[in-house]
């Protein structure tokens, strides 16, 4: 065999065991995810409460209890969480936001949030409806894409 046939062969060997153990690695990470999801839907609970402010911040500068920072695992310490500061009773606290909601959260308005723990997982609101988050700004290009499809008379994409 030649050099070439060799090395070929070696990097498809490489690729076939690197996909096996990253499925299996997948695998594993969703068992992982489930049971925690469980649990969160177990332990939730609705609460009313004043939301402040949101922000998506550092794990380290949100202002959530050292313990908590400490159970994370060292890379996602730097990583950005959707924060909540919210007042809870008397109380002023600070909870992570699921990624899903996080935009629709109103800021200044008093709404009753399913928590489970630190975690806010749905928002509705108390007085009056919660409006939806304002349209994000097109870019540049995708003005561009939508004027040429405009002027060839195609209907632009969704």
């Amino acid at each position: 065999m030649s050099t070439g046939t060799i090395v070929l062969i070696c990097i498809l060997v490489l690729l076939i065991i690197g996909v096996v153990v990253l499925y299996f690695l997948g695998k594993k990470a969703q068992k992982k995810q489930a049971q925690q999801q469980e649990m969160m839907e177990a332990n939730k609970q609705t609460v009313a409460m004043l939301i402040i402010d949101k922000k998506r911040m550092r794990l380290k500068d949100s202002g959530l209890p050292q313990a908590v920072i400490d159970q994370t695992p060292k890379m996602m310490r730097r990583s950005k969480l959707p924060i909540i500061k919210a007042k809870v009773g008397p109380q002023i606290m600070c909870l992570i936001c699921d990624e899903k909601i996080f935009e629709s959260v109103p800021v200044k308005k008093e709404v009753k949030a399913v928590v489970s723990g630190i975690y806010v997982l749905d928002v509705k609101g108390l007085h009056g409806k919660i409006e939806k988050a304002p349209a994000k700004k097109k870019g540049f290009f995708k003005r561009a894409l939508e004027a040429a499809q405009e002027k060839a008379g195609a209907k632009p994409l969704k």
